[in-house]
């Protein structure tokens, strides 16, 4: 895609599709090849943006770049930290619009929670992002750029081999990942990819609320780990707090599961349920998500419920979550309380949220039409 000032941007192109712009730029076919594999591992191995850098590179080929490219980033309007270390990036794209990522440390390694669209269409009561309109999908480019940026604030160039702070990626933020798959996809493979970012498929998590016919061609085509936003083990109450689950609900959903590509015990599906004060705590609830997961290679992470402004509910209490646990442990599935993480910043699970709006496709036309306007000195 074309910057603002007409060049193409590199960020998030394959190998293949880096080559056919250096061709489509006066790079001849032989060469062109090579030529990607170099920009390749300047632009993902090294993270620069630079090009009179890449000193593989000839000078006047530099410069021939550098008027005909770029290497975008999207840019960090806001940098939140956490007394307990998280950090939360709001990001603002070329077009203006935003949308947020959060970098959860641990003592040795760390994982970047990366969203997928601009707001959402899932509408969940209990998530903060669901309280917007989905804006629009996120590129390939501008989710790979989530993780440029987070490695550019970690100081984590070239990709170290032990001992990164940056060394997970979880697909949980803002929008639904399925529903993005091939913009998603593509990013994750060049974030996959070892003569670059390197992060394997055993380290990346992809989260879904439940888009069933795309739960299979994920494992197929990607082979990451997979999560389950189920919050729920009746259907007349996923269908209120996860309205997706009228279109899929729970006996579809968990039938896609059982047959993920790959799954095993070595590796199991995580099941995210959401601690929520008398509506799906009980100890008969725990009973049921345990009778559900029968046969299905599991784990299940349970969430205190995180608060935002003008929630509809309130986290169980720790009593009530310690019984759900020891339920669900006891008969023989890991489950384990996750740990509020950033909370002072909202940048906890389901709080994330941006002020980006749906805008009308005549407000878009206005608003470009102005800034020609205003960029030729013409009256409006």
């Amino acid at each position: 895609m074309p910057s603002a000032d007409g060049r193409t941007d590199l960020l998030g192109l394959t190998r293949a599709e880096i080559a056919a712009a250096l061709i489509a730029a006066g790079e001849p076919e032989k060469s062109a090849r090579m030529r990607a594999n170099q920009l390749w591992h300047w632009i993902y191995y090294r993270g620069v943006r630079d090009f009179s850098v890449m000193t593989t590179l000839a000078k006047d080929m530099r410069e021939r770049m550098a008027e005909k490219f770029c290497i975008s980033r999207p840019q960090a309007s806001r940098d939140l930290q956490s007394v307990d270390g998280t950090r939360k990036w709001l990001l603002k794209f070329a077009d203006g619009e935003e949308a947020e990522c959060v970098h959860i440390p641990e003592e040795d390694r760390g994982a970047l929670c990366v969203s997928s669209q601009v707001g959402c269409t899932l509408t969940c009561r209990f998530c903060h992002t669901g309280t917007m309109k989905l804006v629009r999908n996120l590129s390939a480019g501008e989710i790979v750029g989530q993780v440029m940026l987070a490695r550019d604030h970690l100081n984590e160039w070239p990709s170290p081999p032990e001992g990164r702070m940056l060394s997970n990626i979880v697909m949980m933020g803002m929008g639904e990942p399925l529903y993005n798959f091939d913009n998603v996809s593509k990013a994750l493979k060049i974030v996959m990819d070892n003569e670059g970012i390197a992060i394997s498929k055993r380290r990346i998590t992809l989260s879904t609320a439940g888009v069933v016919p795309m739960i299979e061609r994920c494992g197929a085509e990607l082979g990451v780990n997979l999560a389950i936003s189920l919050h729920a083990v009746r259907d007349d109450i996923r269908d209120v707090i996860v309205p997706l689950n009228k279109k899929y609900p729970i006996k579809e959903l968990l039938a896609a599961c059982a047959s993920y590509p790959g799954l095993s015990n070595a590796r199991r599906i995580t099941f995210e349920y959401v601690m929520l004060k008398g509506i799906n705590d009980s100890a008969a609830d725990a009973k049921e998500l345990v009778r559900l997961l029968k046969g299905i290679p599991a784990k299940v992470n349970l969430i205190p419920f995180n608060p935002w402004p003008g929630a509809p509910y309130e986290c169980s209490s720790d009593e009530a979550i310690r019984k759900f646990s020891d339920i669900v442990f006891n008969a023989g599935y890991s489950s384990p309380v996750r740990t509020p993480r950033g909370r002072d910043i909202m940048a906890a699970c389901g709080q994330l949220k941006s002020a980006s709006v749906k805008r009308s496709k005549a407000e878009i036309l206005r608003e470009q039409a102005a800034k020609e306007a205003a960029a030729a000195n013409l009256p409006v």
